[in-house]
């Protein structure tokens, strides 16, 4: 291999000044600073004319395209050993991602002190006007499967199927090359041609490291073969998506402009993912209000039992905030939730205030970091940003500033769901996610009633199923004023509609949250939809 053997980084490697000669500490210091990639350290040991004929960004750029050509990780330099022809000789051991472990000899020429540098030295084993180079040679790309085992993507990165080709075009997502020179760059360096095709969207992309395999190729000087690796393809990865419930989803969706999440409540799990569901962030609307009912409970403002009028709409700030179509609604406070009265939340969120507001809501994950390659974060503003009642009052009833995915509103019910534990959505099948507490056990449990009376006898009917108790919300988000000639839009093209549920009430199976963009309301468009999703949940047996 012209020099270069694999061998085992030997430890507590010391790069010293032990030089016998004032050449080796030169050279000593010089390769000290390359292990410690140093790259202007290395450049003010060099000559003038070293200097002079290779500026520093020429001479950092020809150490990160040979650190990219080898797939380098790690230098470790040893004490030198002496001279030949004219040179310090300098034993180096390099750790790559593709070919394992290296060592070899760098030759580096010194005169009074100095470097003097020429591009063999970007890598040991080069000689004059030989360049470093690699012929890459990826792996096959891993099968992609579904927990029930189903195939959803198979074959070689630039050749891609499955034998479910509806289902696997709703989740699988898409291979492509990278935009960037950026990227290109960064996928070179780990071994595979720039143009290699990668995951994109969906699973692809979700999956990508533990998917693309170990490539392999040959590494050469000039002509002369350095290292070789073979390639080595990536064992199956098996993630949480059902197809059961994963074409329950691209069923109820038909085709329309939405999103549809599907989590198993008991640990954040994600059983489908169709359309939009975490990668387009909409006003929720008032499956926010399990939010703002979670923050007026904790601070004790309100009780299920507690009365309110009955009204058709709050005056906050001078401004009317209607219900649903100016119903009056009101009575007590399960029957407002039940029939999601913003006559009544919109002051119940005054009193709570947009600290605890925004502080429920970063609870519930609004404002975190995505975890999920392809996801869009749920945001609100600051509570220092929600300055006046009727900033507040709006984003009480999820609207203003509020932004929140079909994904999020899904892990709302699972919160619900599992007593007030959040679990982190996850694509990984297999990895338990630890439980944050959200709120209380016993504020959970109110909650849970609550929406177990939306479907019951709320706005949330039209997704109830026959012997089971399901828990859900309903919500239409106002995307225009709906006041005035606006609200009779008949196709519904002003509001979003959504619906988020879990299911059975008593021991939950299937959380989930549905979004159709300007569709019309939540309790005629999306609670069907949640229906279908919720049936196929709970058919699957574990």
């Amino acid at each position: 291999m012209g020099g270069l053997a694999a061998v085992a980084l030997a430890a507590g490697a010391l790069v010293g000044s032990l030089a016998a000669s004032a050449e080796e500490g030169t050279a000593s210091d010089f390769a000290e600073a390359w292990q410690r990639g140093d790259e202007r350290a290395m450049y003010t040991r060099l000559t003038q004319s070293a200097r002079s004929a290779y500026p520093f960004e020429r001479f950092r750029r020809a150490y990160r395209r040979a650190a990219a050509t080898a797939t380098l990780i790690a230098v470790a330099a040893a004490t030198p050993e002496g001279t030949r022809d004219g040179s310090v000789v300098v034993p180096v051991t390099l750790r790559t991602r593709v070919f394992g472990r290296l060592r070899g000899e760098l030759l580096v020429p010194v005169e009074q002190e100095r470097v003097e540098w020429e591009p063999r030295l970007v890598f040991p084993e080069l000689r004059e006007g030989e360049r470093l180079r690699r012929d890459s040679v990826p792996p096959e790309r891993a099968t992609l499967l579904s927990r029930d085992g189903k195939v959803l993507a198979e074959g070689p990165a630039d050749d891609r199927s499955s034998p479910l080709p509806e289902l696997a075009g709703s989740i699988a997502g898409s291979m492509e090359p990278e935009e960037t020179r950026r990227e290109r760059d960064a996928l070179y360096a780990r071994g595979f041609p720039r143009r290699w095709p990668v995951g994109r969207s969906g699973l692809e992309e979700a999956f990508e490291d533990r998917l693309a395999g170990h490539p392999g190729g040959e590494l050469l000087a000039g002509r002369r073969v350095l290292a070789r690796a073979r390639p080595r393809k990536a064992p199956p990865v098996r993630t949480t998506i059902d197809t059961r419930i994963q074409e329950a989803a691209v069923v109820a969706l038909a085709g329309r402009f939405g999103g549809i999440a599907a989590l198993d409540p008991r640990g954040g799990e994600i059983r489908a993912l169709a359309g939009i569901a975490f990668s387009a962030p909409q006003p929720p609307g008032s499956t926010f209000k399990i939010v703002t009912t979670t923050a007026a409970l904790e601070a004790g403002l309100v009780e299920p039992r507690d009365e309110f009028p009955v009204q058709t709409a709050a005056i906050i700030d001078g401004v009317e905030l209607e219900n649903a179509n100016g119903e009056a609604c009101g009575g007590t406070f399960r029957e407002s939730f039940a029939h999601s009265c913003n006559s009544v939340f919109a002051p119940l969120g005054e009193k709570v205030g947009p600290e605890r507001l925004v502080d429920a809501a970063e609870r519930f994950g609004w404002n975190e970091e995505p975890t999920i390659p392809g996801e869009v974060a749920s945001t609100l503003p600051p509570a220092a940003e929600i300055r006046t009642p009727l900033e507040v009052a709006s984003t009480a009833i999820g609207q203003g500033k509020l932004l929140a995915t079909p994904l999020i509103m899904a892990s709302v019910s699972q919160v619900i769901a599992a007593g007030g534990v959040r679990y982190p959505p996850t694509l990984s099948s297999g990895e338990g996610q630890r439980g944050v507490r959200v709120t209380s056990p016993r504020i959970a449990r109110t909650i849970k009633s609550l929406m177990v009376d939306v479907v019951a006898s709320g706005t949330g009917t039209a997704a109830a199923i026959p012997g089971v108790k399901v828990a859900g919300k309903t919500g239409t988000a106002e995307l225009e004023d709906t006041r005035g000639p606006n609200a009779a839009a008949a196709d519904g093209s002003n509001t979003d509609a959504w619906f988020t549920a879990f299911a059975p009430a008593s021991r939950p199976r299937i959380a989930m949250g549905v979004m159709f963009v300007r569709a019309g309301s939540g309790g005629e468009t999306a609670a069907p939809a949640a229906r279908v999703v919720l049936e196929a949940g709970l058919k699957v047996r574990e």
